[in-house]
């Protein structure tokens, strides 16, 4: 119905009616007291109407659907209208109070930092990540300049000279982050954090290793050709130098070849087109196989001893066996001869356990943390002496992530080493 006629024809018939009844009396008491009829009408509506008002007024302090008066003649319509009004607006904002919700939420699941500041920098919101990144704390800094929260010269510089096209990187609280502030509204900007600490440790892990690959495999690589060029400069060289310089050559492509196949060994084990395959492991067979070849490996120079508690274990036949294998190679090349080496599987409350204890020259406790590094080695001399490759505890901590185990380092500068493969309860045989 048009608004117009339900505000007007109900005000004019009340009108009508305070004139008729004004007439009515005029007629039979005089004109006095039809213009004080008349009056008192008219001073009844405008009190109702003010009523009204006043009402109205009281309302639009606390704007709440609930708290709507009813009205009278015209107000009944007006307060209706009134009522649906505001109960759509109250629709639309608890749907905006849920998508604000809903976007805090997922800005909170963002790998990213996220600040939200005003035109002039103030900080509005900003999700954990980026507390994290920048220090931030968004219950004590809200309503605070972000310059003022934010103490990085580079960062200022930035803000200063306003080339937001770019990122720009800075490093901060010991991180490396790429920060992008992008305008958005006409009073709002967003400012993005990326941690790129981590992809900058793996790219120097990755130069660090492609360069320690190439140094490795140029010395047997220069040995090899050194003595080809000689045997080729003197053909008539003497049989005994000969043999000699293919020995050298021999031992110096089996140290490459071994490098190489240890290289490939870690290139599997870190590629997820090599799921582990489970399988039963007699783990007696395979630790009498690994005892067997240390001691060709020993020739009788250490006391190797055997402890065989544990159950039969659940895993990679081959990759266990290249971790225990490596772990007690490791032990028989670093300890003296004469000196213990006792090797142990056993199967305490917190599941089977692996362990080679020897009574080597130990290592000092700044290393212990690098060890399983490419490449790291405590002493590079005696590396070359030992003729490791410098990847095998890599590999063994790869084998023990992919088993969900844990390996442990103690040692003592001067007094030995003990290296242990702490299994899962589910990992035994007896759980299957």
């Amino acid at each position: 119905m048009n608004p117009r006629i339900v505000f007007w024809v109900p005000a004019m018939l009340r009108m009508m009616l305070v004139i008729l009844g004004a007439l009515v009396v005029g007629y039979f008491s005089g004109l006095l007291w039809s213009a004080i009829s008349v009056g008192a009408g008219l001073a009844v509506l405008i009190i109702l109407q003010l009523h009204y008002l006043f009402r109205l007024s009281l309302w639009l302090d606390n704007p709440e659907s609930s708290k709507l008066p009813d009205g009278w003649g015209a107000w009944t319509e007006i307060f209706s209208r009134l009522y649906r009004m505001r109960r759509e607006d109250e629709k639309n904002q608890i749907e905006l109070t849920e998508w604000l919700a809903r976007f805090r939420q997922a800005m909170t699941l963002l790998p990213d930092g996220v600040v939200i500041m005003d035109d002039v920098l103030f900080l509005e919101w900003c999700n954990p990540v980026a507390e994290q990144h920048l220090g931030l704390n968004l219950s004590k800094d809200k309503n605070m300049r972000i310059t003022n929260l934010i103490r990085s010269p580079e960062f200022m510089d930035y803000i200063i000279l306003g080339r937001f096209d770019k990122p720009l990187t800075v490093t901060h609280r010991e991180r490396k982050l790429i920060l992008h502030i992008i305008k958005f509204e006409n009073r709002r900007q967003i400012l993005v954090t990326h941690d790129v600490t981590e992809n900058e440790r793996i790219d120097r892990m990755r130069r660090d290793f492609i360069a320690n690959a190439s140094h490795e495999l140029r010395t047997p690589l220069t040995v090899i050709n050194g003595f080809l060029e000689i045997n080729a400069m003197q053909p008539d060289m003497d049989s005994k130098t000969r043999a000699g310089h293919i020995k050298l050559m021999t031992e110096q492509g089996q140290r490459m070849q071994s490098l190489v196949e240890d290289m490939l060994t870690l290139t599997r084990l870190e590629s997820i087109d090599f799921p582990l395959r489970p399988e039963r492991i007699a783990m007696t067979n395979l630790l009498e196989q690994i005892v067997s070849e240390m001691h060709g490996l020993s020739v009788g120079k250490h006391q190797i001893t055997l402890i065989n508690e544990g159950p039969d274990l659940m895993g990679s036949l081959d990759e266990l066996r290249s971790a225990f294998t490596n772990l007690v190679s490791n032990a028989i090349r670093y300890t003296p001869v004469g000196g213990a080496i006792t090797i142990s599987w056993t199967n305490p409350e917190d599941g089977p356990r692996f362990m080679v204890k020897d009574s080597g020259i130990g290592i000092s406790s700044e290393h212990i943390s690098r060890l399983t590094e490419r490449f790291y080695r405590v002493d590079k001399s005696r590396s070359r002496e030992t003729q490791g490759t410098g990847l095998g505890l890599a590999i063994v901590k790869h084998v023990v992530l992919r088993h969900k185990a844990q390996l442990s380092i103690e040692s003592v500068d001067g007094a030995g080493s003990t290296f242990s493969i702490q299994f899962s309860p589910s990992a035994s045989i007896l759980d299957f």
